[in-house]
């Protein structure tokens, strides 16, 4: 199916694997919307669609796609409560989030996303807040520290933290050059794009909130979930993958106290099965043919029928 789609429109990523999580049709959410790849294959197996995104170019794109299929659109965040309220009352049979930031925002130099020569640090995914600028520029060392740790796995987060700190203080940052001559000072004139890409991922994700308003969004999506519902995570990042594991495996187990505890305290009952243990992955032939595709991993949980 993504083989088909036209060459100017961002391909959504493990189309059939969603398309088989999902089932026959009924009532899908899709809370990170996009140009409406996903949304628009869900229609067309026979679902009526909510559709979510903070990004009101993706609205605007992903609106005109669906246009005259039975889809509603929402701009907001997924974690809004606005969203979730509505979301509730939509009472889906599934519920879809694809995380991250799509090729099309990845490939717009003015939004601040990418790495390459003269493009603006900025990273907003709704231009709400302080964008990646002001974030390097103001951002306490530890704090930065803990960004490249935590959220880049960089081994050598210390040294880039105070390697910007040290430039910062004549030359503010203000475009990708400034971030990749500050990685190549702490790491080394051997370090390229992988290092790029890892370190500015992080940074979009710090700026954007978004582990945190993962964290608090799953339980809420969970709970409008329909009686056999499934909720479905595509994520592209560890500790995104981390986050939506941890809380799937949990919510599938029975009894979650302490092991000191003689007798069950907790809710004593699974709120449902993780549908696979293992994450999807995308197949070879799609990371040939898409190659932003392979660090996507999907994993779901089906609530209690």
């Amino acid at each position: 199916m993504t083989d088909q789609l036209p060459a100017d429109r961002h391909v959504p990523v493990l189309v059939n694997q969603v398309l088989a999580a999902a089932g026959p049709g009924g009532r899908a959410v899709d809370g990170t919307l996009g140009d409406g790849g996903h949304a628009l294959a869900l229609v067309e197996a026979g679902f009526e669609v909510l559709g979510v995104d903070r990004d009101p170019q993706a609205i605007a794109r992903a609106s005109d796609r669906l246009a005259g299929h039975p889809a509603r659109i929402l701009q907001g965040r997924f974690d809004d409560p606005a969203i979730l309220e509505a979301v509730t009352t939509f009472r889906p049979d599934f519920v879809l989030l694809d995380l991250g930031v799509s090729s099309r925002q990845l490939d717009d130099d003015r939004l601040g996303f990418s790495f390459r020569p003269g493009a603006p640090l900025d990273m907003r995914m709704d231009r709400a807040g302080e964008g990646a600028a002001a974030y390097l520029n103001e951002a306490p060392v530890a704090e930065l520290r803990e960004t490249f740790a935590r959220l880049a796995d960089e081994p050598r987060a210390r040294r880039l933290a105070l390697e910007i700190d040290r430039r910062r203080q004549t030359t503010p940052f203000e475009t990708s050059d400034d971030l990749v001559n500050a990685i190549r000072g702490a790491l080394g004139a051997s370090s390229g794009p992988g290092d790029f890409a890892r370190i500015f991922q992080g940074v979009r994700i710090r700026v954007n909130d978004e582990l945190d308003r993962l964290n608090r969004a799953l339980p809420a999506l969970r709970d409008a979930l329909a009686p056999g519902g499934t909720l479905a995570v595509i994520s592209y990042h560890s500790g995104e993958d981390r986050i939506v594991k941890h809380l799937f495996r949990e919510w599938g187990r029975q009894c979650i106290c302490p092991p000191v505890f003689p007798v069950c305290q907790c809710r004593g009952r699974a709120l449902g099965t993780v549908v696979s243990r293992r994450p999807i992955l995308p197949t070879d032939l799609e990371v040939e043919s898409n190659p932003r595709a392979r660090s996507a991993k999907l994993r779901l949980f089906r609530v209690t029928g």
